[in-house]
């Protein structure tokens, strides 16, 4: 059975993503096996830049992360697998996740479509983070 945390808790440890990520963060999309958190990279396909204000306080153990600019030249062609989440100088790690399409439904970041290609434009129209028991 999975752990259960009291609704503030999970607020709080959600909101640690916020103040870990900071401004205008961004949020890079694989190809390939995920690595062990925060392991060696495999393909960039694309980079797209979060909010300069993450998102707004979680509520209800749901972090809803504010607008996220979409990339307009995507970096390889290859099936969107899992993403990273790095501050705004590129190489300081906040968190890893997993990659699916929206019927799918099962990733941690839904995508439309996961075929990405080289050149193409790559867009997030939402994004929230659910914690735990939420």
């Amino acid at each position: 059975m999975a752990l259960g945390f009291d609704s503030t808790l999970r607020n709080n440890r959600l909101n640690q993503i916020t103040s870990r990520a900071g401004g205008s963060a961004l949020l890079r999309i694989y190809s390939g096996s995920r690595p062990a958190t925060a392991g060696a990279a495999t393909t960039l396909l694309a980079q797209l830049t979060c909010n300069a204000t993450f998102a707004p306080a979680a509520s209800s153990g749901v972090l809803t992360l504010n607008a996220i600019s979409p990339a307009t030249s995507a970096a390889a062609t290859g099936t969107a697998t899992w993403f990273r989440i790095v501050q705004s100088d590129g190489s300081t790690f906040v968190m890893d996740g997993s990659v699916s399409t929206v019927a799918a439904g099962t990733g941690d970041l839904r995508l439309d479509d996961t075929n990405i290609v080289l050149g193409g434009t790559v867009a997030i129209s939402s994004a929230t983070i659910t914690e735990g028991n939420a």
